[in-house]
């Protein structure tokens, strides 16, 4: 089965702008930022391998074999070059993709990536990855946000349909377990060969939120020199949500750089 993306108004005059969900999410979680950005912009919204309406897609597994996936998928497309954003789960695979295609990719925004070190909290990520019901949902929300955060009623119910497809959770299980480690007893996610991006030639900017409850920010000082770091206050790990506004900023910013 192919990957689902959401394509619109694209263009062979401007590259497009590739976004990648986080970890249980699906490519609709992005309608809070999207409704910021310029209305006529070159999207690919993608459901990731095993998520939404690539449930069955290939791909399924860890960052680098989404990475794979989704950059193949791209190639299928025709799409010569991209901007690409990616949010924690996403943020790995997109940096992979940016790291593989550096020629191709035009700008690199990052969301409380995952990959930029060991510490996890895998123990939310397994009760949100198994929710299914909307108070489970939310519940699991609230869980990655900063305290005070707002669950968007919408978004609650379309990521529930997600969930109430057949084999959706166990689907997100797997995934789960492919990318966290085993060390001294100890449960952490894989980290990505930060070493391996020191001489990455691709504009990138990182933003994290200084509460965020699933990855440390101080996972941030991990990231490559030259990228442009935006610590965001009283921000969670949900930044599509939390913080709509600066991820659009950023965003833009990046596009119109590029």
């Amino acid at each position: 089965m192919t990957l689902f993306a959401e394509v619109r108004h694209m263009s062979s005059a401007k590259p497009p702008l590739v976004l990648l969900h986080g970890f249980g999410g699906i490519g609709a979680a992005w309608e809070p930022v999207l409704r910021r950005l310029d209305a006529d912009l070159s999207l690919v919204v993608y459901d990731l391998p095993g998520h939404g309406r690539s449930l069955d897609a290939d791909g399924i597994g860890h960052a680098g074999v989404m990475a794979r996936a989704i950059l193949g998928d791209i190639d299928r497309r025709g799409i010569s070059s991209f901007h690409i954003c990616g949010h924690s789960m996403g943020g790995a695979i997109a940096s992979l993709i940016a790291l593989k295609a550096s020629d191709r990719v035009c700008s690199l925004t990052l969301l409380a990536p995952g990959g930029f070190g060991p510490e996890i909290n895998h123990e939310a990520l397994r009760r949100y990855g198994s929710a299914v019901g909307l108070e489970d949902l939310a519940l699991g929300l609230v869980e990655m946000s900063a305290p005070g955060s707002m669950i968007d009623a919408a978004g609650l119910e379309r990521l529930a349909d997600a969930r109430r497809l057949p084999g959706a959770t166990q689907r997100l299980m797997e995934i789960l377990n492919s990318f966290l480690v085993y060390t001294d007893g100890r449960i952490g996610q894989g980290t990505l060969p930060v070493s391996s991006f020191e001489g990455l030639s691709v504009e990138t900017r990182l933003l994290w939120g200084t509460e965020d409850p699933i990855l440390p920010v101080r996972q941030a000082e991990s990231i490559w020199a030259t990228t442009e770091v935006t610590l965001i206050e009283a921000v969670g790990h949900m930044l599509i949500d939390e913080a709509p506004e600066a991820v659009a900023l950023a965003i833009a910013a990046a596009v119109e750089a590029g």
